[in-house]
Parts: C-alpha cells; structure tokens; sequence
C-alpha cells in the first residue's frame, strides 16, 4: 500500500540539492536523499522523512546496491532526480584526459546509472525522471569550460531520446535547464580556475585573468530554493514541460542566439583584451 510520495535525489547534500529535500521533507515527501558520503548529507541527514543513501554515482556496483536497498523500503518512486554533478574547467586543447573523464562520469554516466537502476520503481507507478542540464547544456559553448559543456550537451541529447522513449510507457522525463545558483560548486570556482591555470601549457594568463569576471558573476547567483520550486513544480504538476530554462543569464542568451563567427569574435575579443597586463 503506498503512502506519501516517494522521491530519489542525488547530489542532495549541495546547495540545490538540498534545497530540492527541505522543500520536499516540509511537503511531506518521503525522500532517499543521496550523495557521496554521509558527511556531505550532514545538511540534510536529520530532516523530517529524509532517508539518507550514501552513494558514489560514478560506482555501477554501488548504485546497483543502492536501488536494492531502496526497494527494501518502497515498491515506488514518484520521482527521481538527477542533482549530483561537478563542474570542470580548462581548456581543452590541454586539459587532462582524467578530469574530462571524471566530469563526463559523474555528470553523463552517474545519471544514466541512476535512472536505469532505480526505473523499476519509477515505472511502478508511472512517476517522472528529472535532469539537472544547464544554461551550458542548451546554449553554445563558452570557452574553458568545454568539460562541462561537453557534459551538459550530452545530457540534453541523453534527455531528449529518454523523455520520447519513456513517453510509450507513461513516464515523463524533464530537463532542468539552470542559470548561476550558488551552490558549492560556484564557491569553488576560483580554486577551480587555480587549478585549471596550473594545468594549461598555453592559457595560463588568460584563464589567471578570467578569475576575476567569474567571482564576480558567482556573486550574482540566485538562490537555490528558486531552483527547487521549479523542480517541485516538475514534480507535481499534471503536465510538466519537457524542460525548464531557469535564470539563464541574459548576456549568454544574446551571445548563443548571435551568428556563429559573431559570437566567434565577441568572444576572441574579450578573451585577447583579457590577456593584456591590468593596468589598476
């Protein structure tokens, strides 16, 4: 016999994710909350109807355990959702092949394992599988974030091919499309730039200088529980929209929407006006 409805979150010890959980555990969801150890659920660990999972997504075996375990405790899923993610940034001409494959494992494959894992209980009653793209995922790809976007892209199209396959068995599959939030990852981002200086034979001086524009755009990000409405909103409402773009940042959209060798050039400028020595 079911009760309350059920929901599987990973990355739900972050910022968004978390947020994602205390709106769901107040609304009375019954809700597995997953994330790579137990010290990163510590946010979310003693919430109301929160069921902790400690789960490394990029581990088949470990997901494939997880699913099982959640079975012992429901015959349904509601929802899933698709939260865990990391970013990655650097060039791609010099980038290293580990942090490429470490960003396409967590963000592409940690998703694909997830949902084939846990359908069966999706499927038992017709519940809804979400997928946290990106304004990345959708738009053209900025430069020295190509690991990211590369990821994001392929989300979209992992999405996509799911959502219309799914469609024959009465599960909606929905994109989540969002713009800046802060989150730990946004918090990061200067050691991330850092490091990705430290690795880059050939862009060392500007990613160095890109530091700054990109603390500053961090400093603009919205609030997560902006986030989790919309995801709450997938969730519930009767029919959910294939995707959600939320908070996309208005300069990108123009710059995506502009002619190719526009945009090429907008953004070669920039880059070669950043290159140049400061002079505050």
């Amino acid at each position: 016999m079911r009760g309350n409805k059920t929901v599987f979150v990973t990355g739900a010890g972050g910022g968004l994710g978390s947020a994602l959980v205390r709106r769901l555990s107040a609304a009375s969801w019954t809700v597995f909350a997953a994330d790579y150890d137990e010290a990163a659920l510590a946010p979310v660990e003693t919430l109301p109807n929160v069921e902790p999972v400690a789960l490394d997504v990029t581990d088949a075996e470990a997901v494939q355990r997880a699913a099982a375990a959640v079975s012992q405790k429901t015959d349904h899923l509601d929802g899933i959702v698709n939260f865990a993610g990391v970013t990655g940034f650097g060039a791609l001409i010099d980038i290293p092949e580990e942090k490429l494959r470490r960003v396409l494992d967590v963000n592409l494959l940690g998703t694909f394992r997830v949902n084939q894992a846990f359908f069966p209980l999706v499927l038992a009653c017709n519940g809804r599988i979400v997928n946290m793209s990106s304004e990345t995922g959708w738009q053209s790809s900025p430069p020295f974030v190509g690991a990211y976007a590369l990821s994001k892209h392929a989300i979209e199209a992992y999405t996509d091919a799911l959502r219309r396959e799914l469609r024959l068995l009465d599960v909606s599959v929905i994109t989540i499309q969002p713009g800046p939030f802060k989150t730990d990852m946004v918090t990061r981002i200067e050691a991330q730039f850092s490091e990705a200086e430290r690795e880059s034979q050939y862009f060392a001086s500007v990613i160095s200088r890109l530091k700054r524009p990109a603390m500053k755009a961090a400093g603009r990000a919205h609030d997560p529980d902006v986030l989790a409405r919309v995801v709450e909103h997938a969730l519930t409402t009767k029919r959910p929209k294939p995707a959600y773009s939320v908070k996309p940042e208005a300069w990108r959209v123009v710059l995506h929407w502009l002619p190719t060798r526009v945009a090429d050039r907008v953004w070669v400028a920039a880059l070669r006006g950043l290159s140049k020595p400061s002079t505050d």
